[in-house]
């Protein structure tokens, strides 16, 4: 469309038939025009921001680690599913380890009791799918929890149940199934920041999104 747009001007110029637009207010519209092509949303630099992962070897690793506060990240080539999702964010100059952290210092009570914490923990709270869930439950949108493909875009955040009390977590991004009929997902289920067409693999608990 832009191509068609540039082209049709083109020829108003060569005829002299532009109306009263000068040659510079028509260079402008073109300017215009080409700007309004190339800028990108913020679900999609979401997107790629986590595609851009799967660049990164990491090893599937729960332990608990002492990280640096704020922007603090596990060690390079470690992460679960969780660091998936925080660090797409970061891309985006979005911290969640602080959002999480300075949340959880406000309102503890409305997040889940189920490590048996009585404070919050910056090392480790926003690397576990529950908090993530409040979280984004507070400050996201919610988003149905279907089976319908569509329903589903990218930069999106889904959690997942995968049996009994194991949760996972990870990022809907814009390149499709093989078959074109749903988007891909970012995760880490234990063989690293992978792109993989699962989005209906495992029973969904969550779907999110995500922007300040």
């Amino acid at each position: 469309m832009k191509y068609i747009v540039i082209v049709f001007v083109g020829v108003l110029v060569c005829f002299g038939f532009h109306g009263n637009k000068s040659p510079r207010e028509i260079k402008q519209t073109i300017s215009v025009v080409e700007i309004k092509d190339t800028v990108k949303s913020f679900e999609l630099l979401l997107s790629e921001s986590a595609i851009s992962l799967t660049n990164d070897r990491v090893d599937y690793d729960p332990s608990y680690f002492t990280i640096q506060y704020p922007n603090g990240d596990v060690p390079k080539g470690k992460g679960v599913c969780t660091d998936v999702v925080i660090r797409a964010f970061r891309k985006m100059k979005i911290d969640l380890q602080q959002k999480v952290h300075e949340d959880m210092k406000a309102h503890f009570s409305l997040y889940p009791k189920i490590w048996g914490l009585k404070t919050t923990d910056s090392n480790i709270d926003h690397r576990r799918v529950p908090n993530l869930m409040v979280f984004f439950s507070r400050f996201g949108k919610m988003k149905p929890l279907s089976n319908v493909a569509t329903d589903y875009q990218a930069g999106d955040i889904v959690c997942w149940n995968l049996g009994g009390s194991i949760t996972h977590i990870g990022m809907v991004v814009h390149e499709k199934s093989d078959d074109g009929s749903r988007l891909k997902v970012i995760h880490n289920i234990g063989g690293g920041q992978v792109l993989e067409d699962c989005l209906f693999s495992y029973k969904i608990i969550g779907h999110y999104s995500y922007t300040l």
